[in-house]
């Protein structure tokens, strides 16, 4: 799914007085919080300019719109495939080696399809196959990184911490999309696709950097099966989280296929073509900039709750497409949904992050994330033949209606509406911080957290 917390004793404003003329790090955003954060926005970047070279490598070898679905295809099938197993490995092994060693992954696929299409040798099996190795460097990495951050820091700063790197992720998204397609024009999709195995490579260096001294070493498990099954336990007896992952099952699904099979017919019928859905596809993304901006300031009480009410957004879309509404208010409505959907995205991640065990928190994240993606594909291989069905429009006021009431069910759980945020230094998915080098002014990480 692609869908507030910490701080260290002394607060996020009131960093410890240091020499003059020496840095201090406010009390969240410490040197691990930094370079996770920085190593994101270097990915964001990246891969937001790859998948527009991808599609173009594999035109400019010939292909057409079935062999770009192969492709993408073949990337999310190992993706969904593995991520259960990469969640109960980033519980067995130090995550951040486990968050290195896929970025190691993926920056040699993408290098390999960087030059295989650079030379102009490239063949659609190699495209297909160099994406399944960047699908399972997801797989590993996705569950490993999902607590990283929130572990970084603690106390009442933990939504202030999550938000601001939401927002520098999303903005990084945006402009490496738009960045990505103006360098394919000018040097060609391989050189693209180099830049983002470069910035694979960059970022591994920066996540081998974290300083984790402070974080106890992981006791070896009963076995892969016996995590999973633990993993499996910690989902289903917790009726607000399995409640969401179902309800985001089948949601993202749908929204899936709205976007990437209907919105695109809709804009060419109706809207003037690719630039006007190009336009509102970018102000969603900047909607979840300013969403993650509020989040660094607003702390709702009923985090489940509101978040929850904030994906009844997500129907507008596909009803302003299913009607359709002109392009200046289709962008309105995309850019209100995006700043909805990151208030849910950060109050979800808080809500996990305070309620889960840390030694068991990958493996439950790799259960959302494989719920969020499992029937993506099976939607969006569905939609033409539903649309044939029963006709455009109704199938997107079919997608509209299924967001509503699948929100609607979830919110009559009463875990759903009564979790609240828990006030205090620590939370449940919380590590220690290293200790400090430098307590005045130096470093800036602040006291070891609380357990």
């Amino acid at each position: 799914m692609w869908p507030d917390d910490h701080d260290q004793s002394g607060g996020a404003d009131h960093a410890p007085p240091g020499p003059v003329g020496r840095t201090v790090r406010v009390g969240w955003a410490g040197r691990n919080y930094t370079l996770l954060t920085s190593a994101a926005v270097v990915t964001g970047l990246g891969n937001s300019g790859a998948l527009v070279a991808a599609a173009f490598a594999v035109l400019q070898a010939g292909g057409d719109g079935t062999d770009i679905g192969l492709v993408a295809t073949a990337r999310t099938v190992p993706l969904v495939l593995f991520l259960l197993v990469g969640g109960a490995v980033a519980d067995r092994l130090p995550r951040h080696r486990v968050m290195v060693a896929a970025n190691v992954l993926n920056c040699g696929s993408q290098g390999v399809f960087a030059a295989s299409v650079i030379s102009g040798q490239a063949e659609l099996w190699q495209m297909a196959f160099l994406a399944a190795l960047g699908g399972t460097g997801q797989a590993f990495f996705a569950p490993a990184a999902e607590g990283m951050v929130l572990a970084t820091v603690s106390g009442e700063q933990a939504s202030r911490a999550f938000a601001v790197f939401r927002m520098g992720m999303n903005g990084a998204n945006i402009g490496g999309a738009a960045l990505g397609g103006a360098l394919v024009a000018v040097v060609g999709p391989g050189w693209v696709l180099a830049a983002d195995a470069a910035a694979f490579a960059v970022a591994g260096a920066l996540r081998a950097f974290l300083d984790l001294s402070g974080v106890p070493e992981r006791r070896p498990g009963a076995g892969l099966l016996a995590d999973l099954r633990d993993g499996w336990r910690e989902v289903t007896g917790r009726t607000w989280l399995w409640a969401v992952v179902v309800q985001f099952a089948v949601v993202n699904a749908v929204i899936a296929a709205a976007e990437a099979v209907y919105g695109p017919q809709v804009a060419e019928d109706h809207l003037g073509g690719a630039g006007p859905w190009g336009v509102a596809l970018g102000a969603f993304g900047a909607g979840t900039v300013v969403g993650a901006l509020l989040m660094t300031r607003w702390k709702p009480r009923r985090i489940l709750r509101t978040g929850a009410l904030c994906v009844f957004p997500l129907a507008l879309p596909s009803a302003a497409l299913a009607v359709p509404l002109s392009a200046a208010s289709l962008t309105a409505v995309m850019f209100a949904t995006g700043v909805f959907v990151e208030v849910f995205a950060v109050s979800w991640m808080l809500a996990l992050h305070q309620e889960i065990p840390e030694e068991k928190f990958s493996r439950v994240s790799s259960y959302d994330w494989f719920g969020s993606l499992a029937m993506v594909p099976l939607a969006t291989a569905l939609a033409g033949p539903v649309e044939v069905l029963v006709g455009r429009s109704t199938a997107l006021w079919g997608c509209s209606a299924v967001v509503v009431l699948l929100t609607a069910a979830v919110l009559c759980v009463p875990d759903v509406r009564r979790l609240e945020r828990r006030p205090g230094p620590a939370t449940a998915a919380q590590v220690p911080q290293p200790t400090p080098k430098d307590p005045v002014g130096g470093t800036g990480e602040g006291a070891p957290a609380s357990s």
